[in-house]
């Protein structure tokens, strides 16, 4: 379980950094409209993403990973970051991947999981368009899609958009995003 936390928190890390240009007003209102009834939303909050995520029982698994990464503390500063948190469910599609990387000695791999969900400054769904690159705090690029009201980031589904922490954005997504390799 912690395991699936971590991983979570790094996910949601590595998919809030990024700067965007606005899209027509057609798109902003499908990237907008995105939910899911099977995740329960948080609710907008004057806390921290990591506070914020604390509180939200599907992102319980998130939280573990951001605590395992030694990442908590830096999620907890000012920002602003934009976080694709990936869902308890995406963590556990992982299966044993999930369990290897909250292990101690994949501290390092783990935060690379976590802050390739994560971009600099504050996106919402308003300023996300499609084709649109962003630039993750782990170095690599996450790719937006919107397409017949959905946005997905890297093929991963937004399933709550615009949830709103003092110190940046998340947006639930549906699976975690593994940053490619070399």
């Amino acid at each position: 379980m912690f395991k699936r936390t971590l991983l979570l928190i790094a996910s949601v890390l590595a998919l809030a950094v990024g700067v965007a240009a606005c899209g027509g007003d057609e798109e902003t209102t499908d990237a907008a409209a995105v939910t899911n009834e099977n995740v329960d939303a948080p609710a907008a909050s004057a806390k921290n993403i990591v506070a914020l995520a604390q509180e939200t029982p599907d992102l319980s698994t998130l939280v573990e990973a951001l605590s395992a990464a030694g990442l908590v503390e830096t999620l907890e500063e000012p920002g602003p970051y934009t976080v694709f948190a990936p869902t308890n469910e995406a963590f556990e599609a992982l299966g044993g991947t999930l369990e290897t990387l909250l292990e101690p000695e994949n501290e390092a791999e783990l935060a690379e999981v976590l802050t390739y969900h994560v971009v600099p400054g504050e996106l919402t769904s308003s300023d996300l368009s499609d084709g649109q690159k962003l630039k993750t705090v782990q170095g690599g690029t996450l790719e937006v899609q919107i397409a017949d009201g959905d946005v997905t980031v890297n093929g991963a589904k937004v399933a709550i958009p615009d949830v709103e922490a003092s110190n940046g954005v998340v947006h639930v997504i549906d699976e975690v995003l593994i940053p490619s390799q070399g």
